[in-house]
């Protein structure tokens, strides 16, 4: 039984509080978070302890890991202080938002090790992962290039926008990490565009809220990203693999596969799942099988410190493109 504080009451918090409190083979012993009435209120809920202070669980002997949900600017003190203590960490993406923080904590994990799963949670939906595991297969033979589509159903608050890091760390991020997983090889080449279409307040933060990302790996082959803050029609999330013998797409996910015809619409289906809780529940719950997996059974961690570090390389390299109009070496 794996003994797990959740650090952060928030939205994140809640769905991996209340998978953990669900576990058969984990204990939710504490909610954590600085605002009490939030702690206590999930806390009571779920019917473990809460606490304002993440040190004294961290440093105690009541856990056995954490999972951090807190914002990013803590992720790193976090997870520092949980490797010294010789707690397990899975944490929300990114690691931090700026690269020399990122490598200085790598370093120090170097000298504490213990398992880290890095929350690139889309790699465990079981759609993703059948495409992953059709491309290893070799069933569309030779891969040349992978097409994601990632448009969120409504903007973030500014008040999000303003500590988020921006569209490329914070939403982007996510793809980066699926489009090195499907293409096999690290991209050594970025180039990004980045406007203002849906928001004008964004660029009060000099940030983005629509964007169109072309990387490319050594080897040629390709990868192309969209994202926006906004889609009048839904949460939407697709991908597209083209292989040398054939293609693989992943289409989105409605609440059931009705398709409706009459005299106003052909094959009409039902709205797409709201937003990404709903749309990516069981990766989550799959994503805390690989992490328990990780800590109680010895195996490897699928998605660590490293790939959180390829994807802000990218993310980086991303914005500065868009920034300067000229692709970026990685």
């Amino acid at each position: 039984m794996l003994r797990i504080a959740m650090i952060g009451a928030g939205r994140i918090g809640k769905v991996h509080a209340g998978n953990v409190a669900l576990h058969p083979r984990a204990k939710l012993v504490a909610v954590v978070d600085p605002v009490e009435a939030s702690a206590k209120a999930l806390a009571g809920a779920l019917g473990c302890q809460w606490s304002t202070r993440p040190a004294d669980l961290i440093e105690g002997r009541e856990i056995d890991a954490i999972i951090v949900g807190s914002p990013t600017n803590t992720h790193i003190e976090l997870i520092q202080r949980a490797a010294a203590a010789g707690k397990a960490v899975l944490c929300e993406k990114p690691i931090g938002l700026d690269i020399a923080a990122v490598d200085h904590c790598l370093d120090e994990l170097k000298k504490t090790p213990t398992p880290l799963l890095l929350g690139f949670n889309r790699r465990f939906d079981p759609s993703a992962a059948a495409m992953k595991h059709a491309i290893d297969a070799g069933e569309i033979g030779t891969l040349r290039q992978v097409v994601i589509t990632s448009r969120d159903p409504g903007p973030p608050p500014l008040s999000y926008v303003a500590t988020s890091g921006g569209l490329f760390r914070d939403m982007t991020i996510h793809d980066f990490d699926m489009g090195r997983w499907l293409l096999g090889e690290e991209p050594t080449e970025v180039f990004a565009c980045g406007n203002v279409l849906v928001d004008p307040q964004v660029t009060r933060f000099n940030d983005y809220d629509t964007a169109m990302v072309i990387m490319r790996t050594a080897s040629g082959k390709q990868c192309h990203i969209n994202n926006c803050r906004q889609a009048a029609y839904g949460y939407d999330q697709r991908m597209e693999v083209l292989g040398s013998s054939g293609m693989i797409t992943n289409d989105n996910l409605c609440a059931t596969t009705l398709r409706r015809s009459n005299a106003s619409a052909t094959q009409a289906r039902e709205p797409l799942l709201s937003f990404f809780l709903e749309r990516y529940a069981d990766s989550y719950r799959f994503e805390l099988d690989a992490f328990i997996d990780a800590v109680l059974g010895g195996k490897p961690v699928p998605v660590g410190a490293e790939d959180g570090r390829h994807a802000l390389l990218l993310a980086d390299a991303a914005l500065e493109s868009a920034r300067s109009g000229r692709s970026v070496r990685v």
